[in-house]
């Protein structure tokens, strides 16, 4: 969309008011469900994370359960919720996901740290999606 018309798109918020102009904003290729979509997605991450980051004898399957059930799972149709069990049964064990997660370096204070600083960075981008959906009565759309 920006490259389309850089002047009228500069902005999140100027694609979603374009397309609640047009009319187009509740359609299934609309910008406006991508970017909920993509809101979404990234709070499940932070939910992930965040739990991840909590020293607890939780193993990863009931983390990312737990995250999805407050992020995603409210707003997925059947076929989704089937996709994501069968995803569900594909994840490695928490201490293995973790290792990825933290690479070379191995320090679970500065893992936490940089969890931390992403989730704090990200976190009021989403409020702002989320506050421009809500005007705009978008919040509660459900997937296709």
């Amino acid at each position: 969309m920006y490259l389309l018309d850089p002047s009228c798109n500069s902005s999140l918020m100027e694609i979603v008011e374009k397309e609640v102009k047009e009319g187009t904003v509740r359609k299934a290729d609309s910008c406006s469900r991508a970017i909920l979509w993509l809101s979404r997605s990234l709070d499940f991450s932070v939910a992930l994370l965040d739990g991840v980051k909590k020293d607890s004898e939780q193993s990863l399957n009931q983390i990312i359960e737990e995250s999805y059930k407050t992020t995603l799972g409210p707003w997925h149709g059947w076929i989704a919720s089937a996709a994501y069990k069968i995803a569900l049964q594909l994840t490695p064990d928490r201490e293995v996901f973790v290792g990825l997660l933290m690479g070379k370096d191995k320090d679970n204070a500065k893992f936490k740290g940089e969890i931390y600083k992403l989730v704090t960075l990200i976190q009021p981008f989403l409020h702002e999606i989320y506050e421009l959906m809500k005007k705009y009565r978008l919040e509660r759309l459900k997937s296709t």
